[in-house]
């Protein structure tokens, strides 16, 4: 693989979230200060939406990690709700390390988990429920987490949760039968694609992260290319900047130019149910 060859430790464009490789473009910045921001100050419901492909899974994954650092919160993170509102309760008392007996009712499992957060918010903490792919929550489960959600004190509520979803959220949330769930999110925030420029630099950074410390890897026209044809998307711009490094290493290429992305963006276009043929001009290069 061209990591040696390229002077990298890791493969710099891998499309698993990972916070190391977080790049804080000014849509990222944003959403995650106003989560923060909202979080503290005891807001219940927040909501994140964005295409796919543009970064939603690594904010929640930043946000967790943040609030982990701060002794005043407890997190719970559910990456599939696509739940039956029992499997939704069971699943958070899971991530709570709840002990849930098989056959439970819903109403006992409501009582065990109000008991619960009654508990973490007496030690001085606060729950924070981070939701990934919302949009896919059956209706049923949307109510069960707004009744969720009304488990409060006085002054307090004893949990609050972020919902990431696809646009898709807004038009579920936009339905008259979840007017009750819309007029609870206090704060909104939609993740934009990258621009140009934001496209170049996070080309930059993840090099750096992965260990590179020579001259511009990419120029920049190849940049140009890879913007255009990724259309901001950082995760497309991840697939598309890995195919042209692996083209441009096939040539023996010290730099990735144009060239490499368009041999990259054409086999991405060509890839639904072909044979690569990037990767078989490269072997036969080798």
């Amino acid at each position: 693989m061209y990591t040696e060859y390229y002077g990298l430790r890791e493969l710099p464009f891998g499309i698993t979230p990972d916070t190391d490789y977080y790049f804080a473009n000014a849509s990222q910045q944003e959403a995650l200060n106003t989560l923060l921001v909202a979080i503290r100050m005891g807001e219940g419901f927040l909501k994140v939406t964005g295409e796919v492909g543009t970064g939603k899974t690594l904010l929640c994954r930043k946000l967790l990690g943040a609030l982990a650092r701060d002794p005043a919160f407890a997190t719970a993170y559910l990456p599939n709700p696509y739940l039956e509102p029992g499997t939704l309760m069971r699943a958070l008392a899971e991530e709570m390390s709840l002990q849930v007996p098989r056959g439970e009712s819903e109403h006992t499992l409501m009582r065990r988990l109000t008991q619960h957060l009654i508990g973490v918010h007496a030690s001085g903490r606060r729950l924070v429920l981070c939701l990934d792919e919302a949009q896919a929550m059956p209706d049923a489960t949307l109510e069960a987490l707004r009744l969720i959600s009304n488990l409060e004190t006085e002054k307090r509520k004893l949990i609050q949760i972020v919902l990431f979803g696809q646009p898709e959220l807004d038009e579920r949330l936009a339905r008259h039968q979840v007017r009750q769930l819309r007029q609870r999110i206090a704060f909104s925030c939609a993740l934009a694609p990258f621009s140009a420029e934001d496209t170049r630099h996070y080309v930059s950074h993840r090099l750096a992260v992965a260990g590179y410390t020579g001259t511009p890897l990419f120029t920049r026209p190849a940049i140009r290319v890879l913007y255009r044809a990724s259309r901001g998307i950082p995760r497309l711009v991840n697939i598309l900047a890995h195919k042209a490094l692996m083209a441009a290493y096939g040539e023996g290429a010290h730099t990735v130019r144009r060239r490499h992305v368009l041999h990259a963006r054409n086999d991405t276009e060509s890839i639904n149910g072909m044979r690569s043929r990037l990767f078989a001009r490269l072997w036969g290069h080798r």
